[in-house]
């Protein structure tokens, strides 16, 4: 008879698959985008389910992706437009210029407005974390 402790990873981690963790992240999502921006229950949501996902990385229970062994030489390419949106958000946040010269983030303002639109935000950052979590 076989015991439970010499079962495979598959079977004792079925709740990893993708059928069971994307309709969980759509359901977060759904919570998430539901709640007013900048509220103290967005903020308590946001610090919870990332403080979750933390907490699944840096613990042993979820099953790690072989990292790439090296990136190609494209990938230093998008250094280049990340470092320059970093830069133009944070001298535009830092000079608090306003509407004559708003940040990306103020111009996504009125698009987070929306309840869905929000949701599938949601949605965006908890697949990136999630992916960041399987590394």
């Amino acid at each position: 008879m076989e015991h439970p402790s010499e079962l495979s990873v598959a079977e004792t981690r079925a709740w990893e698959r993708p059928v069971v963790t994307v309709p969980v992240l759509v359901c977060l999502s759904l919570v998430g985008g539901q709640l007013p921006s900048f509220s103290a229950s967005a903020n308590l949501y946001t610090l919870g389910t990332g403080g979750a996902l933390i907490w699944l990385g840096l613990g042993n229970r979820v099953p790690r992706r072989p990292a790439p062994r090296r990136l190609g030489a494209g990938a230093v390419w998008w250094v280049l437009p990340v470092a320059v949106f970093g830069v133009f958000e944070g001298v535009t946040f830092v000079l608090a210029v306003g509407d004559e010269f708003p940040t990306f983030s103020r111009l996504a303002d009125p698009l987070l407005e929306d309840e869905l639109v929000r949701s599938a935000a949601w949605f965006a950052w908890l697949a990136a974390f999630w992916g960041l979590v399987r590394r």
